[in-house]
């Protein structure tokens, strides 16, 4: 059995890997921490308001889906109290990323920060790295419900890093391009242009809009239900027990 805690708990994608995790035969609920839960217990499991008196909690993997602000202490937390962490939520930096895996690698500890855990999205990801070498001209709608805290998501800008792997860099649209109304051509990232849409009824959608002359390509991806994210959560949780570092991004779980 595997054992798990779950952090953010009580939000719409920690409730939905709760009853992941409950429906797994191989998964064990071991703890839930919330800092403004009342209840001792939950789902069989006990509720914790601090993390710091979960340090004697038994368990091997830390599942994270709480806020941009306090995921990155948390992932500290886990990696240096025995839990292998495997982490939903974005707007980590770049330095956060890499002392994170700095320290797993120290502490010889997998786990995993995944920007999206839809099998689909991680797709689109893949395939727009391999269509980028060809259309270097490319542009990203990400589209989320209107109480996401970060702008652009996690996966626009992992799917623009990977993107800049292979794109010849340039600038992209006129030479004289000028914003009458600032921010009208959206987030610069290497010269590729990112816009965030925020609204009511949306999950978590994206296009990768590619132009050339005389075509376009286009490639989306729909989450229409939180459960789309799953699969990717369960085979996180497992894949993490056979590593021995942090790892940024599903696709190195996947044979792609």
């Amino acid at each position: 059995m595997i054992r798990v805690i779950i952090a953010g708990f009580r939000g719409r994608m920690g409730s939905t890997a709760v009853n992941m995790v409950l429906e797994q035969t191989d998964f064990e609920l071991v703890g839930l921490l919330d800092p403004n839960a009342t209840d001792k217990e939950a789902f069989g499991a006990p509720v914790f308001n601090d993390k710091k008196d979960m340090v004697d909690v038994k368990a091997d993997v830390w599942i994270d889906f709480t806020q941009p602000a306090v995921a990155y202490e948390n992932t500290l937390f886990a990696l240096e109290n025995g839990f292998r962490p495997v982490v939903g939520t974005t707007g980590f930096s770049d330095d956060q990323i890499k002392s994170l895996i700095d320290l797993s690698k120290k502490e010889k500890r997998g786990g995993l920060i995944a920007p999206n855990f839809a099998l689909g999205a991680v797709l689109l990801m893949q395939f727009s790295k391999a269509a980028a070498k060809y259309f270097p001209d490319v542009e990203i709608i990400e589209l989320h419900h209107d109480q996401k805290k970060d702008a652009p998501s996690g996966t626009a800008v992992k799917t623009a890093e990977l993107m800049a792997e292979v794109r010849e860099a340039h600038h992209q649209g006129a030479v004289d391009e000028e914003e009458t109304l600032s921010g009208a051509r959206g987030a610069d990232f290497e010269g590729m242009r990112i816009h965030s849409v925020r609204l009511p009824g949306l999950v978590a959608h994206q296009e990768v809009i590619f132009g050339s002359q005389g075509e376009g390509l286009t490639i989306r991806h729909d989450s229409y239900d939180r459960i789309s994210f799953m699969t990717g959560v369960a085979l996180g949780v497992r894949q993490v027990m056979n590593v021995t570092e942090l790892k940024y991004g599903l696709e190195h779980f996947l044979d792609l």
